[in-house]
């Protein structure tokens, strides 16, 4: 029997998580609200009085406990399910995607043809000679030597590349990305040589972007949590000190990271003062 009807779909989960605790089965159908469906009649008297308090305090605690109580989602109520691919493409604006699919191909055809060869085509200028080929100041941060650090790298940027496009514009993140890429790789040349690579110090750069533009002008919509440039600061530490083997960019990423700061810090100049 059809107990009484809801507009929205987390009241009438409340109310049948409440009547759970208390002994009563009841559904939820679907139409064109959502439906409270009491399967025994005989306990429909208790149902209405316990329905006459809810109605009056449907916000109560008690009902809001009952959810984690009862740990029940067959009620009949069904939360529609996006798609990964939906879901990476709402955050992510077509920059933001278009570097995603240029590291990955870039990735792939490093493990068919080696990654010296690649590292000859993509890489920081060696010599005087290569000067002129421009995309070198900028492509070696489509290169990326390992599984893990592709993944870590573009995990990051998906995150927050693409927040800083989808706020901001794809130009702001395109000029953010060169900027970084130019100066994150000229600093790691000098402090290693020219054999590196990888979209690290664009990440920094970016970390170090949405944290402050986060703090100065929270109205932005840019932030990036206490807690994670707290852990971003801790992994350049553990780079500097060469812990656990790894090979890290730790100039590109320091200079990512102060790249990213000054940035933010003259976008929300105006903003501060305000």
């Amino acid at each position: 029997m059809r107990v009484t009807q809801f507009n929205h779909p987390r009241m009438a989960q409340a109310f049948v998580d409440y009547m759970a605790t208390r002994g009563v089965t009841l559904r939820i159908e679907r139409e064109s609200h959502y439906v409270i469906v009491l399967d025994d009649e005989t306990q429909l008297s208790m149902v209405e009085n316990e329905l006459a308090q809810f109605v009056r305090d449907p916000n109560h605690p008690r009902y809001q406990a009952a959810s984690w109580q009862t740990g029940n989602t067959q009620t009949g109520l069904r939360y529609a399910r996006t798609p990964l691919w939906q879901n990476i493409r709402e955050r992510a604006g077509p920059l933001t995607m278009t570097v995603m699919f240029a590291c990955i191909a870039v990735f792939i055809l490093m493990q068919i043809v080696g990654d010296e060869t690649v590292l000859m085509w993509l890489g920081w200028p060696a010599d005087a000679s290569q000067y002129f080929q421009v995309w070198r100041w900028f492509s070696h941060a489509l290169l990326h030597f390992s599984l893990l650090h592709i993944l870590f790298n573009l995990m990051w940027w998906w995150y927050l590349g693409g927040a800083v496009e989808k706020r901001l514009g794809s130009g702001k993140l395109f000029v953010i990305m060169l900027i970084s890429a130019l100066l994150s790789g000229w600093m790691q040349a000098k402090f290693s040589g020219v054999l590196f690579g990888g979209l690290s110090g664009v990440v920094y750069a970016l970390m170090g972007y949405c944290w402050l533009r986060g703090e100065r002008d929270p109205e932005s919509g840019i932030y990036l949590e206490r807690g994670l440039i707290g852990f971003a600061i801790v992994w350049l530490i553990i780079g500097w000190y060469g812990a656990f083997g790894l090979s890290i960019a730790n100039a590109a990423h320091v200079t990512g990271m102060l790249v990213g700061l000054a940035m933010a810090f003259v976008d929300t100049r105006g903003r501060v003062r305000r």
